[in-house]
This record gives structure tokens, C-alpha cells and sequence, in this order.
């Protein structure tokens, strides 16, 4: 077999998992619910953020939160400032590809 198969997690439950972490790419699969995110930080890498579900809530930098539906994708460039928080009901579920990989 060439190709290498990877899972993603099904359902509501927190989840940030890294799907592939090489020297190539990261790519990450991330869950939340409402009240849930990431901690505040700066982006190691060019940052490429699909909303697969729910509503993501973001501030980058100093701008006001900015509201995205699914089937958005955003890039963000490396060393922005990052604020990832789901704010409503609906679960949001996120695919993040860091490219190039961070060397970190």
C-alpha cells in the first residue's frame, strides 16, 4: 500500500489532534463547544483555517472578533496574533494546515 490512511475524530467532544506531523506539514483537526478554543498566541507558520462546522470566532492582532461560517477558509499569516473561540451553541469543528511546517 503507498498511500498512509489517517482518522479524524467523529462527534462533539473536545478534540485537537494532530492528523500529520511532519517535516513537510501540520495538519490538525479541531473540535470545540461553546465557551471552548485555543489559548491566545502567535501563528509559527502560515496558518490555512477551514471552519468545516459551526461558527469560528477569531481575533487576529488587535482587530474585534470576526465571525466565520462554515465551509470558510482563512489564511493567516505567520506571527499574527491568534484568538480561536467558539461563542455560539452550534459545535465548531476546524481543519488547520501549517505550511511550511513550524521548525519547532
Amino acid at each position: 500500500m503507498v498511500e498512509q490512511i489517517f482518522k479524524l475524530s467523529k462527534g462533539n467532544d473536545k478534540a485537537v489532534e494532530r492528523i500529520i506531523f511532519d517535516e513537510n506539514v501540520h495538519y490538525l483537526h479541531m473540535v470545540f463547544n461553546k465557551s471552548e478554543g485555543l489559548p491566545e498566541h502567535f501563528s509559527n507558520s502560515n496558518v490555512y483555517m477551514t471552519v468545516v462546522r459551526g461558527i469560528l470566532s477569531i481575533g487576529l492582532d488587535e482587530q474585534d472578533i470576526h465571525e466565520y461560517e462554515s465551509g470558510t477558509l482563512l489564511k493567516i499569516p505567520f506571527q499574527t496574533k491568534m484568538n480561536v473561540k467558539n461563542l455560539h451553541d452550534e459545535t465548531l469543528e476546524l481543519i488547520v494546515v501549517k505550511a511550511p511546517a513550524p521548525k519547532n
